[in-house]
């Protein structure tokens, strides 16, 4: 007989509204739906005075859909844990959900920083930056190796290690909800190998390291061209939400039983989730400002009859095609490779533009030869408010 976890609700739970026969019955609980609520709220005031902010002046699209998709992130955190606090029995739904968005995030902010190394590349060949980049050590731990970045696989490597986790991350998530339903997932403990969760949390920590690494790696190799955009900050802005997120979840499930105690309508295990949920909300508002600092508007102010339309960009945040696209011309490139295609296994240095989707285009000016960028990362079916032949005009 296949084992199951055992409940984490197995005591009478009080999930009773504010107001009970015309009264207000404050209690912690209810305490701490007020503040979760608050916070929460005030996180998605901070987070549309940003957003808004890039759709009114969204003067580089390539870059403000990432960003947007980056600032999505704490009031989607927030809104989710307010949710995993008011409803506490469906907790590990909410949890499964919310960490999914955290691919999203850390996807977008690579493809936010190959548009930044790409508009350095403006009014130059982009090919000819990455060759002068020449053979190095890779970061710890595997500083032993050395690796080339003009080799034709190196830079879909980089990529597609950090969007592979655009697959797994919700892939896990969906699991994990399934084996919930089951009673299988056991993420409460115990930690045992009976269980799915010891299985899915390696997954997960596979990719995610990956991911990260991945994204370390592109930072080493392209730093001199990110000078001046602030890259760390923008990723701590990021990270430090995962960070913090992980360590005080792992905090509160070590302290159910021995500090958190369960009482009349709650187990440990449902204080200790309740807590959890509450300090993410109230974090959230202030990773919120820390996002609005570290992403901020003022690198993309437009004229005031410039101003764009909010529809647009609001829509080009939420569909993902370029993910799909990225990662399928990954997979492309690595089907081509392991059939041994010449083109992917050619001693020719690596054309940065070919791996990240960067195209280039000489033209001539008189006896001049001029080198056009285009910094889009793929054909996406959208307009470039400065190109006057779109034929989907962003502006409003």
């Amino acid at each position: 007989m296949t084992p199951t976890c055992p409940s984490d609700n197995t005591i009478d739970v009080d999930q009773s509204s504010f107001w009970s026969s015309g009264n207000l019955n404050w209690d912690e609980h209810r305490i701490g739906w007020a503040i979760a609520g608050g916070c929460a709220m005030l996180t998605v005031l901070i987070s549309m005075v940003s957003v808004l902010g890039h759709c009114r002046n969204y003067t580089k699209p390539s870059e403000q859909r990432q960003i947007l998709r980056i600032l999505y992130m704490p009031p989607v955190y927030a809104v989710i844990s307010f949710f995993s606090y008011r409803y506490f029995r469906s907790y590990t739904y909410y949890s499964l959900i919310e960490t999914a968005y955290e691919a999203i995030t850390l996807s977008a902010f690579l493809l936010l920083l190959i548009e930044f190394v790409a508009d350095t590349a403006a009014g130059r060949d982009a090919t000819k930056a990455i060759e002068r980049k020449g053979k190095r050590s890779l970061p710890i731990p595997f500083c032993c190796w050395k690796y080339r970045p003009t080799k034709p696989y190196f830079m879909y490597t980089v990529k597609w290690s950090v969007l592979q986790y655009v697959i797994f991350r919700p892939a896990v998530s969906i699991a994990g909800i399934v084996c919930e339903v089951y009673n299988v997932l056991c993420e409460s403990g115990p930690y045992s190998i009976y269980f799915a969760n010891v299985y899915l949390e390696a997954i997960d920590f596979v990719s995610i390291s990956v991911a990260l690494y991945g994204l370390l790696l592109f930072y080493g190799l392209t730093k001199e061209e990110l000078v001046g955009r602030r890259p760390m900050a923008k990723f701590l802005s990021i990270k430090l939400i995962v960070m913090f997120t992980f360590y005080q979840s792992f905090v509160f499930s070590a302290l159910e039983g021995r500090v958190i105690k369960a009482t009349e309508y709650w187990t440990a295990a449902n204080i200790a989730d309740g807590l959890n949920a509450l300090a993410i909300c109230i974090e959230m508002v202030f990773f919120s400002v820390l996002m609005m600092w570290a992403y901020t508007v003022n690198e993309y102010k437009a004229a005031e009859d410039k101003k764009t339309s909010i529809w647009r960009p609001l829509w080009d945040s939420v569909n993902y095609w370029d993910f799909i696209t990225e990662i399928g011309g990954s997979f492309k490139f690595f089907f081509n490779y392991t059939r041994g295609a010449s083109s992917t296994h050619s001693s020719r240095k690596m054309n940065f533009a070919q791996a990240f989707g960067v195209g280039g285009r000489s033209v001539k000016d008189g006896d001049k030869s001029l080198t056009e960028e285009s910094i889009r990362l793929a054909p996406y079916p959208y307009s470039d408010p400065h190109n006057a032949n779109s034929a989907s005009p962003v502006l409003s």
